[in-house]
């Protein structure tokens, strides 16, 4: 395993592939990553390089992107890099993913041996030291089979009445807005192959980012940023209402979402909060005054594209730092929510709503919002899900939004 610190050299080749088999159907079994999109993205095995972060004192945890940014400059450094593709994610690239909250260890950075990497039709291979077999075959993924359910860190009725203790916050404090979370667990009788819940997600939602780092698995819609030279790109979503079962039901509901009065303000103080963040990395920032439409095949949800230019030479991770936690995943004002979350919510989140993503040598990327996910463990997967709680939310409401966002990663994980 390369170490940063040692000195020592190793090399990065990247070349082109003919071979055109999905993605996903390359990976082995053993702790599988991945970070697929309509069929493009990356996917990845082996472990070059790993950093696991500790705990920190404070909420914020800042010093995590820190350390992890000090990491990869010197990770980067101590590798020779031949690459005939020269891409965003070609030559040597690291996964990553971290905590929600920084008193929360398990924050994880790696830098896998093999990398299959696709974009626009083109396909490479990228290989860090010497691989014997880089593209070996591998056993088709194995059934999930049967499942234990049961419920997570609160009941459905425990965390409805915490809901209604956020409501009563906000009313009588400075919180305008608080993202609280539940967890639900799965147990099956042997240890799920994460291959077969990814699979299906993105069969079935093939317009979010399916992933996977270290068990945590899931497709999230958001995407916090997206790093091409100095170009960036951000997708804000809060504010969520259920797809329709006919045509006309879904067009009545989707009305609602754009003129409902409680899911506008929710998703603007997301938009306001990514702007304050982004603003002092910016040159350049555009971000459209009203939020289209973003339908999925579960869900469909307020959306806010937004695009920036960040000077040359600017690193990635402190302004990953700077999004996180966005108001979609946190609330408003920051400090406040985070404070509520930690009092009320119960549980730990652990990488839950924390970035997701990749960073290559030349500091482009992708890292999303690790949404709808479950983290597998062996045999038992914790699925995670939240919901905006504003003035007006109603609980029982709140509740039917998180069990139609339980339903992806079910769905994945049963088959049906």
């Amino acid at each position: 395993m390369i170490s940063p610190t040692s000195g020592a050299r190793v090399t990065a080749r990247t070349v082109a592939l003919r071979d055109q088999r999905a993605l996903l159907d390359l990976l082995p079994p053993a702790a599988p990553l991945a970070w697929v999109r309509r069929g493009e993205g990356l996917v990845a095995w082996g472990v070059a390089a790993r950093l696991e972060l500790p705990a920190e004192p404070e909420r914020s945890g800042i010093q995590r992107f820190t350390a992890a940014d000090e990491w990869l400059e010197s990770l980067f450094s101590t590798i020779v890099v031949d690459d005939d593709v020269g891409v965003p994610g070609s030559g040597p690239v690291v996964f990553g993913s971290f905590t929600f909250d920084g008193r929360d260890a398990g924050s994880t950075l790696i830098l896998p041996r093999v990398v299959v990497g696709r974009r626009d039709g083109q396909t490479w291979l990228t290989v860090v030291g010497d691989e014997a077999d880089p593209l070996p075959a591998v056993p088709p993924p194995r059934p999930v089979g049967a499942l234990r359910w049961r419920p997570g860190t609160l009941s459905e009725a425990e965390w409805c009445a915490v809901v209604s203790q956020a409501v009563d916050r906000i009313h009588t404090t400075g919180l305008a807005k608080v993202v609280l979370a539940r967890d639900l667990v799965a147990e099956a009788d042997h240890p799920i192959d994460v291959r077969t819940p990814l699979q299906r997600l993105a069969a079935d939602y093939p317009d979010c980012y399916v992933y996977s780092v270290v068990g945590l698995t899931g497709a999230t819609p958001e995407l916090l940023l997206r790093r091409t030279g100095t170009r960036l790109e951000s997708l804000v979503l809060a504010g969520t209402a259920p797809r329709g079962a006919t045509a006309d039901d879904d067009a009545v509901l989707a009305k609602t979402l754009l003129t409902s009065a409680k899911d506008v303000e929710e998703h603007a103080y997301a938009v306001e909060s990514l702007r304050e963040s982004l603003a002092p990395f910016c040159t350049e920032l555009d971000v459209p005054r009203h939020p289209e439409l973003l339908r999925l095949a579960n869900v469909q949800h307020l959306a806010t594209p937004v695009r920036a230019v960040l000077p040359a030479k600017t690193a990635t991770l402190p302004v990953l730092a700077a999004l996180h936690p966005t108001a979609a995943v946190g609330g408003t004002p920051t400090r406040v929510a985070m404070d509520v979350i930690g009092e009320l919510e119960g549980m730990r989140r652990d990488r839950y709503a924390g970035p997701v993503g990749w960073i290559d040598a030349r500091g482009d990327g992708e890292w999303g919002i690790a949404l709808r996910c479950a983290q597998i463990t062996g045999p038992r997967a914790r699925l995670f899900a939240g919901a905006g709680i504003v003035a007006d939310s109603d609980p029982q409401a709140e509740l039917a939004e998180t069990v139609a966002k339980f339903r992806a990663v079910r769905a994945a994980l049963t088959g049906r």
